[in-house]
């Protein structure tokens, strides 16, 4: 389905203001749905952030979207907090974490000695990342890993319960793949969730061979959808979307060396599905108010978005692939902070209007 649908009600559904159920200390309690984004290891920022959010406790998770890293922060989240709530989400995403950095402790992506002595958490002056793109660009995964080994298959087979995250986990999910030979975005909900269905929203061509489901073959989500808000926009009540964004929209300079331009034409691609979205949320919305559409017809979303540019955009695109158990954490960290400060400027905006100036940052 074309991103530029206009996103409608669920039948019968004319809800214009988030539920008032009371979560902690008898405030408000908010119901929204979550759009993560896929970004390697910088997915331990959004990490952060959902820990932040579960902890407030005052937001209910209705549905989640996720690309990538963002899909399995998504299904890690749904399996914990369907054996034991918040707190069993939140401690289900930290040993999901704390496993990738002791994964990547073996990783030969370590940053240099010189990156360690200027505080860098970088990778591309180090002789294995660039043994990682030569080889990238002499054979293909089909060759160098021909057994199609992902480290990242065994964590989340030993953490994650998929038979509750198909029928128990409490929380819609939707996952986006690419499909490899359409083109299309494909949307893995919770029934059709499996570990493949994970590993192919996070499948980078380069570095792991297509994942095949059914048939069909899928690389990483992110070209087609990062993450994809349609889903949740049709198919769930709440009409609050909150998008953790881990990929900059803005960095300044223009790039200049292979390695610089190669990178945020990365970071270009990986939000161009956002960015079309977003405008197409905006459109609508503009036809709502001006009355040329009805909200018992099409829904009026109220967008919210928690990022740091200014914290990821100091952070090389290489770092992507820093899985060091130190930079997990400090992600984490920065993520938890930068939640902390967007629930204080912006919870009360929650089920009453956006948040986020669309035309400022997307159009």
């Amino acid at each position: 389905m074309p991103d530029s649908t206009p996103p409608q009600n669920p039948p019968g559904s004319n809800e214009t203001a988030a539920p008032k159920a009371k979560g902690r200390n008898g405030q408000p309690h908010k119901r929204v749905n979550l759009g993560l984004q896929g970004g390697g290891s910088h997915g331990a920022f959004t990490w952060g952030v959902l820990d932040r959010l579960l902890e407030d406790g005052r937001l209910e998770v209705e549905a989640i979207s996720g690309t990538s890293a963002g899909a399995m922060n998504a299904v890690v989240m749904a399996d914990g907090y369907g054996k034991d709530g918040r707190e069993g989400a939140r401690q289900a995403l930290r040993t999901f974490w704390t496993k990738v950095g002791e994964a990547g402790r073996g990783s030969p992506l370590q940053r240099s000695l010189l990156s360690r002595l200027r505080g860098s958490w970088r990778v591309d002056d180090s002789p294995g990342y660039a043994w990682f793109n030569i080889m990238n660009m002499l054979v293909s995964p089909y060759q160098s890993n021909p057994l199609g080994i992902n480290p990242l298959r065994r964590i989340l087979e030993d953490l994650i319960d998929f038979d509750q995250v198909r029928f128990a986990a409490g929380i819609d999910l939707y996952l986006s793949a690419t499909n490899v030979e359409t083109g299309k975005v494909k949307i893995f909900r919770n029934r059709d969730i499996t570990v493949d269905a994970v590993l192919a929203s996070a499948c980078l061509p380069q570095m792991f061979q297509a994942v095949e489901i059914k048939g069909e073959y899928y690389w990483d989500g992110g070209f087609m959808g990062n993450p994809s808000l349609w889903p949740i926009a049709y198919e769930n009540e709440s009409h609050d979307i909150i998008v953790v964004q881990i990929n900059p929209l803005v960095r300044k300079g223009v790039p200049k060396t292979p390695f610089e331009i190669a990178d945020r034409v990365n970071e270009i691609t990986f939000n161009a599905s956002l960015m079309r979205e977003m405008r197409s949320i905006r459109f609508v919305s503009r036809l709502i108010d001006s009355g040329d559409l009805t909200s018992d017809q099409y829904k009026a979303l109220r967008m919210h978005v928690i990022e740091n540019d200014e914290a990821l955009a100091d952070m090389h695109a290489s770092s992507k692939l820093n899985a060091e158990p130190e930079f997990l954490q400090y992600l984490f960290t920065k993520g938890r902070e930068t939640a902390d400060s967007w629930l204080a400027a912006n919870f009360d905006k929650v089920g009453v209007e956006t948040s986020v100036d669309i035309v400022q940052d997307y159009l």
